[in-house]
């Protein structure tokens, strides 16, 4: 193994945003979208996992098996289209009915962007 490995990044640590995480939360950190793996105060250490299915919840709206989607960091909500202030984020697995609170979301894993 290369010395200067660290780990495979499926799981990453940062620093909690203002307000703090609640486990199973999704955030936005800089370039960073995860899932907290436990609550974390503001400030504190907290591990985002990054890649994986989650359920996670959703904006009003019909999001289809397979369609990309986006979070919208401040409502703390999967989006079904790019908008400004969104991040894309992965897919949605099994699709989601527009009175559905939650969507299944395979996590991308890469470093993230708002639309502009």
């Amino acid at each position: 193994m290369a010395t200067n490995y660290i780990q495979p990044g499926d799981t990453i640590t940062a620093t909690a945003p203002t307000g703090g995480l609640l486990s199973g939360q999704g955030a936005v950190i800089g370039a960073i979208f995860g899932v907290a793996a436990f609550d974390a105060a503001q400030g504190d250490p907290v591990e985002l996992v990054t890649r994986g299915v989650f359920t996670l919840p959703k904006s009003a709206g019909v999001i289809e098996e397979g369609a990309a989607v986006w979070w919208d960091d401040a409502a703390k909500t999967v989006e079904n289209a790019s908008d400004t202030d969104l991040f894309p984020i992965g897919i949605c697995v099994g699709g989601a009915a527009d009175d559905d609170a939650t969507c299944a979301v395979r996590l991308d894993g890469v470093a993230v962007a708002a639309a502009a």
